[in-house]
């Protein structure tokens, strides 16, 4: 095959073509000529079949990891844009948000990792606003474990969840307070703050026998702490046989892969939403095996 590459010639070609919406065999050969130009193979060259081949698998993922960028900043952006701040120094620091309808306000505190809102948690909101259809939150019962500042509960209560919000005994006081500025006589079932210290007490505080849980939410729970083990074993308790878990977590080190790893010899894992810009990937997982079984139901 005899490919004369020519820059100027390229891009007219090209523009015209995806303008038109066109992706064609052609358009592909465009953008391979393309891949050889950025290369520096300026000068016509023979290409067996198997090489073309391989070339133009090249340049079909590097287009498609190209608008998967583009979609990821845009939806990014989408999120972030759901974020605003008041206009005047208050007494109390605070943030604003708007999901669900509504304008959503969470005090913070700067010393403590649990009392700010990290990104993850948004990104989770998001997911659980745009997913509703899919991911109905209606009378389900939802748990959300290291809930911080409480706004994913906030959302899922908006969203007409039963939802109980979890989190370290000094976290509860603002916690506490942020559910109940932004969700009383605003939503169908009244959230309620628990502790939950990750590990202790699980079943004396959440038994088995009578706690059943829909949804176990959690936004970055996994970040460079000591209680990576007693974090797996919470999950562990409170997921039965038919709970989705939804975690959005955020990759810093290495210790968030090896954790993931060790979650996946428990739960099935698959990715519902990756934003490589922020480095946080959304995930949902089950128990072993039950996945599958879903599946072959709704087959059947």
């Amino acid at each position: 095959m005899m490919l004369a590459v020519r820059d100027t010639a390229f891009r007219t070609r090209l523009c015209l073509r995806l303008s038109a919406g066109e992706a064609t065999g052609k358009t592909r050969t465009l953008l391979l000529e393309h891949h050889l130009w950025k290369a520096g193979l300026w000068h016509s060259m023979d290409l067996t079949s198997s090489q073309h081949n391989h070339l133009q698998n090249q340049v079909v993922r590097e287009f498609k990891r190209q608008e998967g960028e583009k979609e990821d900043e845009q939806i990014v952006a989408e999120i972030m844009e759901r974020r605003f701040f008041p206009d005047h120094i208050a007494y109390k620091t605070w943030e604003g948000f708007h999901f669900a309808g509504h304008e959503i306000r969470i005090t913070e505190a700067t010393d403590c990792y649990g009392a700010v809102v990290w990104p993850s948690a948004l990104v989770l909101c998001y997911f659980l606003e745009t997913n509703s259809k899919h991911c109905n939150l209606v009378d389900k019962n939802v748990i959300e474990i290291g809930a911080g500042t409480g706004l994913v509960s906030i959302v899922a209560s908006l969203l007409g969840a039963f939802v109980t919000a979890t989190d370290l005994p000094e976290l509860l006081g603002n916690l506490q307070y942020n559910i109940l500025q932004n969700t009383k006589q605003k939503c169908k079932h009244q959230p309620c703050v628990k502790e939950l210290s990750w590990g202790i007490d699980l079943e004396k505080n959440f038994p088995r026998s009578s706690c059943h849980f829909d949804y176990i939410m959690a936004a970055d729970v996994v970040y460079h702490h000591p209680f990576l083990d007693e974090l797996l074993l919470t999950f562990d308790h409170l997921c039965k046989n038919d709970t989705v878990i939804l975690w959005a977590m955020k990759f810093r080190l290495e210790n968030e892969n090896r954790f993931v790893d060790r979650f996946q010899t428990l739960f099935d894992l698959e990715i519902i939403s990756n934003f490589p810009s922020l480095n946080i990937a959304l995930y949902k997982a089950t128990r072993k095996g039950k996945m599958k079984d879903r599946l072959s139901k709704q087959k059947v």
